[in-house]
């Protein structure tokens, strides 16, 4: 007995999204395993779509090069310049990729900025 009760593009035991039917005479479950036989998609059209949001609901369209310095987490590092607590940081990963990230920090009081190699 099922477990889910649900359209035929999910398995009814575990829940999984189903594998496209290929010529096969079976598709199974890539989670448990589970079977269907292909004939139980005769008729079925598959479809998708993309949805995108629009331009102006995007923050990133709207916002300028000096409030996104300022964007992102505060921590509790103090300024080396003004000595100040209270800094803005994001982390990119600059060098290769066995290699730690470099972390970017930002300060909310004079926007100085310091980088550390973690």
């Amino acid at each position: 007995m099922s477990c889910f009760k649900s359209d035929i593009n999910f398995c009814p035991e575990c829940g999984n999204i189903l594998p496209v039917p290929l010529l096969k005479d079976d598709i199974t479950c890539p989670r448990c395993s589970f079977k269907i036989s292909v004939r139980e998609f005769a008729g079925q059209v598959i479809t998708s779509s993309v949805v995108f949001n629009p331009l102006d609901e995007s923050s990133s369209a709207v916002e300028s090069k000096k409030d996104s310095e300022l964007s992102g987490p505060v921590v509790d590092r103090r300024c080396s310049r003004c000595n100040k607590e209270g800094m803005v940081y994001h982390t990119r990963q600059m060098r290769s990729a066995d290699e730690g990230q470099t972390v970017f920090f930002t300060c909310i009081h004079c926007r100085y900025q310091e980088k550390e190699d973690s």
